[in-house]
């Protein structure tokens, strides 16, 4: 059986507010409770129009008063912006708040751009290294096992569920190495997928925390009650990801436009064509199709759903027809 999980842009959508963005959260966050999502992540940006999520632990405490059972984490800490002690610190207050449901999905993308990327950690360094020592020392603080010679408080003895994330094989081969479970963007950065699974699974060591490789993949959804309403829902994303690709900037997410990708040109459509790969745009039958073929042919352990929609009510629905077709792949 395949699981289930979400991931929340925390979208600011154009003539909105980073307030609204935040209450809608915590509204998604319990209806992923109430749908049967297995998980709940907001992402780390920094210097992002359209993104509310940049202070992630924070957003995460946020969304677990709004709901009871489910796990709540980061898809991810980008690790390279912070001390491991201050997440190990921030983290392991959210374990004591929410114990049992915490996730920490850490990546080494700054999440930014190099300029933003200075302002937050000051120092910026290119020794491949630095990310995998990172991660040790974070685990040795929840461990305390005395090998920093500090104990963090809260932190020491707290149990988040650790994730390796990754848009290229760096994380995939970490992730094998210390074994840990994997989280690919394919959402956003499908082009080495395939590789990155098969490079996880080949090199996957067991561990304390994971007897076997588990891979979760993003996969955007777009679903609502017919084929051509949900292509429409589908433009305001399409627009954001023409934008950060053309411009390196993002922007508010936009209402969506009939017509939006008839009126690109071959470079845009072609940049559309590569980011939706890992995609599915449709009415439910054609969504549960969809993602019955992307589950066939990565033999993927999870899936976490995107869906980026103007409208909350439209966004909540999409959702809802997601975890609609993963419960039907269930056996009886």
């Amino acid at each position: 059986m395949t699981d289930y999980a979400m991931l929340d842009l925390v979208p600011v959508i154009q003539g909105g507010t980073v307030g609204k963005a935040l209450t809608r959260a915590a509204e998604l966050a319990a209806h992923a409770e109430a749908t049967g999502y297995k998980r709940y992540w907001v992402a780390e940006h920094h210097g992002m129009a359209g993104i509310a999520s940049a202070a992630t632990a924070v957003v995460i405490g946020h969304v677990g008063a709004a709901t009871k059972s489910i796990r709540i984490g980061a898809g991810g800490i980008m690790l390279p912006n912070h001390a491991p002690l201050v997440i190990a610190e921030q983290f392991g207050t959210l374990d004591a708040l929410y114990p049992g449901r915490i996730d920490l999905g850490l990546g080494r993308a700054p999440g930014s751009d190099q300029r933003v990327a200075q302002a937050l950690r000051r120092t910026l360094t290119s020794d491949p290294q630095a990310f995998p020592r990172d991660v040790m020392e974070l685990q040795s603080y929840f461990a305390d096992d005395g090998e920093t010679g500090i104990q963090a408080v809260p932190g020491a003895g707290a149990r988040p569920g650790l994730w390796i994330l990754g848009s290229s094989l760096f994380g995939a081969q970490l992730a094998a190495v210390l074994g840990l479970p994997y989280a690919f963007a394919s959402h956003f950065a499908p082009g080495q997928m395939d590789e990155a699974i098969e490079t996880y699974r080949r090199n996957f060591r067991p561990s304390q925390v994971l007897e076997k490789p588990h891979v979760m993949l993003g996969f955007n959804v777009f679903a609502a009650d017919t084929d051509e309403e949900a292509a429409l829902l589908a433009t305001s994303a399409q627009q954001t990801f023409v934008a950060i690709r053309t411009t390196g900037k993002g922007i508010p997410l936009p209402p969506p436009v009939p017509g939006y990708r008839e009126s690109l040109g071959p470079r845009e459509n072609a940049v559309l064509d590569s980011v939706l790969s890992c995609a599915a745009i449709g009415s439910p039958e054609s969504v549960s199709r969809q993602i019955a073929a992307f589950i066939e042919r990565t033999q993927v352990d999870e899936i976490m759903f995107v869906s980026s929609i103007y409208d909350f009510e439209a966004r909540k629905r999409s959702f809802a027809i997601a975890a609609e077709a993963m419960r039907a792949f269930e056996p009886a």
